[in-house]
């Protein structure tokens, strides 16, 4: 022990040395390279790249400089570490898909989505953004704390001033010794809306801000499934949400092909591996059911194209891409941050707000207090301006009666008991400040700067001043640079949707031959007179057309029931809403219909009542009858509503009483009219029993309930527009399943039925075409007629081969409606 002491070294306990240094790197990690500051939110090497390019005036509206030119300065004056560290940085600061709000304007190859490296650092050039130098504002007054670089040779801000909550708005991740951050990027207006409410309410709730701050909002866009990830991020600090892709279902240009568009992915998910991930997995037969997978993205936008094999369930595919694919991920929540003692602390929504205003509140004090001090210096030097002004002649003989300039200063100061930096001011005016005209610019800059500092004094005396000026800035800061939301934020199976929030409006449902469906308010089908050309109805590709068409209200349950006799449920308000002119969306989209499914019918239904009946019937005659309540046990993959054969198919469906009468028309103009008694309550999966007898080539078009006492006529519309109003009581009452009589006669001139429907005078009637016209037109205005005749022009078709396709009955508060072809 003597000899090693006289060798002079110290022994120490290893334990405790390796503790403290731990210890000691640990902080050093934490607080100087991996955690953001919550006041400006920035790590130091963010921050030190913009300072250095503020140092550079590399300002939004100078020339753009060499990245390496930046990358030189920083790494040599404030950041030691390598220069691809920093470079890669700066390249992540003006990537418009990483950060929400770039802070970098780059020139150049900045790399891609599907993970490409930029270009070197001598061929790309950069520039601030004018967002990111609302960060610097007021960094030359005094407003934030500067602290010495690594070789103590320049000093740097040690946070700065940030006008904005860069934290909450871009976001940050980092992983520290013990711990880490990941917070979400944000909308710029909505988190400005957030913190205005937080100044003028103290005393605000996480759920108060919620109305503000609907969630995150990532650069990439795609959607947040469901709500209580964010909630418990923004009351704990931590939570998970999941992410998902944007994809849309669509008909592929082969008729029984189907093709999924994705047009957003998550948030950092690399689209080339994502598309390669995929490929892999049909590949190894993980997910079968896919032909094709074509990148058509552009500068435009982002478009994958995954095209399916033929007679595929485009639904169930697109459901294991999202299970088995980075199309859905989770994302974890950790608001952690350092605080203003660069201390790590896990902050809640709310804190986090209140840090970033209490940093505000320091810096616009700080500023005024600056500026107060730089008015009344300019006041005091003004001030003695004019007094020696006032004494001109005086003060001249006392400068010529020196023999130097240290002289005159004290005898200035002497004689008339100006201050040295007012004798200084006066021994440096020039002559022409003696003209009348530079005197009264002295009074005017004097008058202002009173002024000023009287404004000043108020405000560092009333913190609700220094409130009021802090928003006023948030809110200028919003006006120029806040954009629309990008992230949808959709609830999720254990959300519960108040369908209270929802105005219960009429709207018209259109479904297209290839399967697109929309809503659209009624009041976009203006009345027609009988016989015009119509309206322009919806923008249909080559070969489709509008085939079922109604109205209904947005609280509306749908049941939709499909070709293949099974039934799926869907509310009205869920549907797209579209214009006249649009198209709509897959109804694949809507509800998952299985491969080559068609929707045949849809049911308006407000409760599911046992005393109702649903009854259905087929291209081919059959005809069953089920109670309604069957039915009201919702399930996303449908249910089997009537079990068909394999060369028939469900034409129609209607809601019935159990005692009312049905009729039957066909499209070669025949009809039955028979007691719906005939036709006993079936389970969900029965065949049902024969209706009608057909000809060899006939087939039904559709179908009427009457109830009891019902005084309405039977509306008959053909192909070629003709049609006409009959009275029910010109059709016997006969037996379920006979070949019936005469209800249209069908020519070469009016074409064969198209559809039927019962009306009363007060109700109106859209026609819809083939070629997207659109006629609505006043029942009252079709002629009554007799069964065995022609009708009369209902629509003028503009072209040869133009032809009638679906009719839907308005009532006359266009509030309700029924389904037909």
């Amino acid at each position: 022990m003597d000899n090693t002491q006289e060798k002079g070294v110290t022994l120490v306990d290893i334990n405790k040395e390796m503790r403290e240094a731990y210890l000691q790197y640990s902080m050093s990690v934490i607080v100087g390279r991996a955690l953001p500051d919550v006041r400006d939110g920035l790590k130091p090497v963010h921050r030190r790249i913009l300072f250095a390019q503020h140092e550079l005036s590399n300002t939004h509206d100078k020339p753009y400089k060499k990245s390496a030119r930046v990358v030189g300065d920083v790494i040599g004056k404030y950041h030691p570490h390598g220069d691809v560290a920093v470079y890669e940085t700066m390249v992540r600061m003006a990537q418009n898909f990483s950060l929400r709000y770039p802070l970098v304007d780059g020139q150049g190859n900045f790399g891609s989505i599907d993970g490409d490296n930029a270009a070197a650092s001598r061929y790309t050039e950069v520039r601030m953004t004018r967002l990111a130098e609302e960060l610097l504002n007021d960094l030359d007054k005094e407003t934030v704390a500067f602290g010495p670089n690594y070789d103590d040779s320049l000093q740097i801000p040690l946070v700065l001033p940030a006008k904005y909550p860069n934290l909450l708005v871009n976001g940050s991740s980092g992983i520290a010794v013990g711990m880490a951050t990941n917070i979400p990027p944000h909308n710029l207006g909505e988190v400005i809306d957030g913190c205005i409410h937080v100044i003028n309410n103290p005393e605000c709730t996480i759920d108060d801000l919620m109305v503000h701050i609907k969630g995150p909002d990532f650069p990439s866009s795609g959607v947040i499934a469901g709500r209580e990830g964010i909630l418990q991020a923004y009351k704990k600090g931590r939570g998970v949400i999941s992410l998902k892709a944007v994809a849309e279902i669509v008909p592929g240009k082969d008729k029984d092909r189907e093709e999924i568009i994705i047009s957003e992915i998550p948030y950092q998910v690399n689209k080339a591996k994502l598309i390669e991930s995929i490929a892999d997995l049909v590949r190894d037969k993980q997910i079968e059911g896919i032909s094709d997978i074509r990148d058509e993205s552009s500068r435009e936008g982002m478009r994958i194209v995954i095209i399916l094999k033929r007679q595929e369930n485009a639904s169930v595919i697109l459901n294991r891409l999202y299970k088995y694919t980075q199309m859905q991920i989770s994302f974890g929540i950790i608001m952690l941050a350092l605080d203003s003692k660069n201390q790590p602390v896990t902050f809640n929504l709310k804190n986090m707000l209140e840090a970033f205003v209490d940093h505000r509140r320091d810096v616009v004090t700080k500023r005024c207090i600056f500026e107060l001090k730089k008015a009344q210096e300019r006041a005091h030097i003004l001030e003695g301006l004019k007094m020696a002004l006032d004494r001109i002649d005086e003060v001249i003989a006392t400068i010529k009666a020196s023999k130097e300039a240290n002289t005159a200063r004290e005898a200035l100061m002497a004689k008339f008991d100006f201050s040295e930096r007012q004798a200084q001011a006066i021994l440096e005016m020039r002559l022409q400040r003696l003209t009348g005209l530079e005197r009264d610019k002295i009074l005017a800059e004097l008058a202002e700067l009173e002024k000023e500092i009287n404004w000043l004094k108020m405000v560092l005396a009333d913190v609700r001043e220094i409130y009021k000026i802090i928003m006023g800035e948030l809110e200028d800061i919003r006006k120029r640079y806040a954009d629309p939301r990008r992230t949808q934020i959709t609830g999720d199976l254990t959300d519960i949707e108040d369908e209270d929030l929802i105005s219960d409006e009429s709207m018209v449902v259109t479904i297209t031959n290839t399967g697109y469906i929309k809503r659209i308010p009624t009041e976009e089908y203006r009345v027609q007179k009988r016989g015009g050309k119509g309206l322009k109805g919806m923008e249909t590709k080559e070969e489709d057309y509008v085939n079922n068409i109604f109205t209904t209200s947005m609280k509306t349950m749908l049941l939709v029931f499909t070709d293949k006799g099974k039934v799926y449920w869907c509310k009205v308000h869920k549907l797209p809403l579209g214009t006249r002119t649009s198209k709509g969306k897959a109804i694949a989209n809507v509800v998952q219909l299985s491969a080559n499914e068609k929707v045949r019918s849809i049911l308006p239904i407000d409760q599911f009542a046992e005393n109702k009946y649903i009854v259905m019937l087929t291209e081919r005659g059959i005809i069953k009858k089920t109670s309604l309540d069957s039915f009201s046990n919702q399930r996303v993959a449908g249910v089997i509503a009537l079990t068909t054969d394999l060369d028939d198919a469900i034409i129609d469906c209607k809601i019935s009483d159990g005692s009312s009468d049905i009729f039957i028309a066909t499209k070669e103009g025949m009809s039955i009219r028979f007691n719906e008694a005939d036709v006993r309550g079936m389970g969900r999966t029965a065949r049902g029993v024969k209706g009608m007898t057909l000809a060899k080539d006939d087939i039904v078009i559709g179908m009427e309930v009457f109830e009891k006492g019902n005084k309405d006529t039977i509306l008959m519309v053909t192909q070629f527009g003709y049609g006409k109003r009959t009275e029910l009581e010109e059709y016997r009452i006969q037996s379920r399943g006979g070949v019936g009589i005469i209800t249209q006669k069908t020519t070469d001139k009016v074409g064969l039925v198209v559809g039927t429907r019962k009306v009363r005078a007060t109700q109106e009637v859209i026609l819809s075409t083939d070629k997207g016209q659109n006629i609505r037109m006043k029942v009252s205005d079709i002629s009554v007629l007799g069964r065995n005749t022609q009708g009369v022009r209902l629509i003028n078709l503009s072209e040869k081969e133009e032809k009638v396709t679906s009719l839907a009955v308005v009532d006359d508060e266009d509030a309700a409606g029924e389904e037909v072809h």
